[in-house]
Parts: structure tokens; sequence; C-alpha cells
């Protein structure tokens, strides 16, 4: 989708485009691109599949969805020729899971909007405001999830639209990955088990507040402990692994303890 709330008048060559097969011929099929106001595009029976095609409905039947590429645009006639076959894999589930998000996207503000009792018009603002700061309204949401209420007071959201935008938000999973490993930390001191407890729970809050990572440690016998990581990407859960070790070892050495730790091989994605 467009990333404003504005319908562009034509796309442009190289877009990933969602159309609609409108009518089909012998020499290739009409369609209707769905994100640009529904203007007529067309896909020549060359650009369905490689290779020879004797039968163009195998591949596409009127009124169903496609995953196009646009390859030419002539504005002054506002002509637009597109293709099947040339769209990868990687771009046709791309432009899905884009379709996706939008659709949710426009099915959490209309919530909010019913929720928060707003005419058209202020939903339309808030949409406004939302794509002045992010590049698609799902973002938003999504933003609202990982960094907390905080977002919305920042757009200058409040009363019935924040409690709905909080509610709304709710209802999104976001992927997280998973990283652990094994710390083995002791110390000869009389009150050794308070010292190591200190030092875990002082690398965690120090970790915790300068990282969205959800960062736990659990018990698995003297002298050994798991410590896991959980966050959006492998970069940022790495960096917070990578603090929380570091403070525990000098926690332990300022302690006259010993430290070893060990990085698990499981990686794995869960769900929040």
């Amino acid at each position: 989708m467009p990333a404003n709330s504005e319908i562009r008048t034509l796309p442009d060559e190289g877009d990933v485009v969602i159309a609609t097969i409108k009518d089909v011929t012998g020499h290739g099929a009409y369609v209707t691109l769905d994100e640009y106001g529904g203007i007529t595009g067309f896909l020549s029976i060359r650009e369905v599949a490689t290779g020879y095609v004797r039968n163009i409905q195998r591949f596409v039947r009127p009124k169903q969805k496609s995953v196009l590429k646009v390859i030419k645009v002539n504005r002054a006639r506002g002509e637009v020729d597109t293709s099947l076959k040339q769209v990868s894999g990687e771009e046709r589930k791309a432009k899905l899971i884009e379709i996706k998000r939008h659709e949710k996207a426009s099915g959490f503000l209309d919530s909010v909007k019913a929720k928060a009792g707003l005419s058209d018009v202020q939903a339309k603002e808030i949409q406004d405001s939302i794509l002045e700061h992010y590049d698609d309204v799902y973002e938003f949401f999504e933003s609202v999830v990982v960094k907390g209420t905080d977002v919305i007071a920042k757009l200058g959201f409040a009363g019935a639209v924040a409690d709905a935008v909080e509610e709304e938000s709710k209802k999104i999973q976001i992927p997280q990955i998973e990283i652990r490993g094994i710390l083995e930390v002791s110390s000869k001191k009389p009150d050794g088990v308070e010292v190591i407890k200190n030092v875990l729970v002082d690398a965690i809050e120090a970790t915790s507040k300068n990282s969205p990572s959800t960062i736990t440690v659990a018990y698995l016998g003297a002298p050994r402990y798991r410590i896991a990581v959980k966050s959006e990407n492998f970069k940022i859960a790495e960096k917070a692994m990578s603090h929380a070790i570091e403070r525990i070892e000098k926690g332990m050495t300022k302690n006259q303890g010993s430290f070893n730790f060990t990085r698990e091989e499981s990686k794995k994605k869960v769900q929040v």
C-alpha cells in the first residue's frame, strides 16, 4: 500500500501490486489495480509464465486476485503493463504480508472509531497523525506493543482514543526469537548466595533499562543458571545478552567469585 492515505494515480515501473483479473482474452488479461483507484492494467500472455502458455486460464481467471509486477507505464495515456512471471517468490510473499498488515490496520482503526465514538473526519485525522510519524498504520500499533503506551501519548492521543488504541494493539502478537546460555557462577564469601543473587538481579535490571529485550535467569542447580533473552531480532538479543554477561562477569570478579558462560546452540522463535 502507498505509505500515505492518498491514492497515487499510477504506479511506477518495478512496483509490485495487487490486481483483480477483470477480463481474460486470447492475448492476455485486463486487470484492475486495487491500490490505484481501480485503474485498468494489462497482463500480456507472454508475461504470464516462462515458456509457451497454451491456456492462460490455467494461471489467471476472472475475479482472481494476483500479485503482479509493473513493467511499463505510459503516463500520457494512463496505460500500465504488468507481469506475473517476473514476480519472485519473495516479492509475492512480502506483498501478501503488506496487504494483510494493511487490512488488519484498517480493522484496528474502524474499531478505534467505533469504541471512541469518532466521526469520519476525526478518524481521518487520527490516521493522518499516525502516518506523519510511521510508514504505515500497522507499524504504529506494533510500536505500542513493543514500546508501551508512551507511544500513544507522544502522538497526542488521550482518553477514549488512547484506551481504544491500547486495546486494539493487544490483538497483535510480535514474533520473537530466544537465545540462551548456561552461567556457572560461585562465590566463596560467607554470603555467597546473596552475592550471586545481587549480581544477577543487577545485570538483568541494568540491561533491561537499555533494551526492549526480555531477560530471565533460571536456577538449574549450583553453580549453574540458564540465562535467556527474548527479542524481536537476533541483533537486539545478542546485544542484550553481551551486555548482561559482561556485567555479570564484572560483578563476580569484583566479589572474588568464579564465572563461566557457555552459549547454548538452540535458538527458536516464540510468540508473545
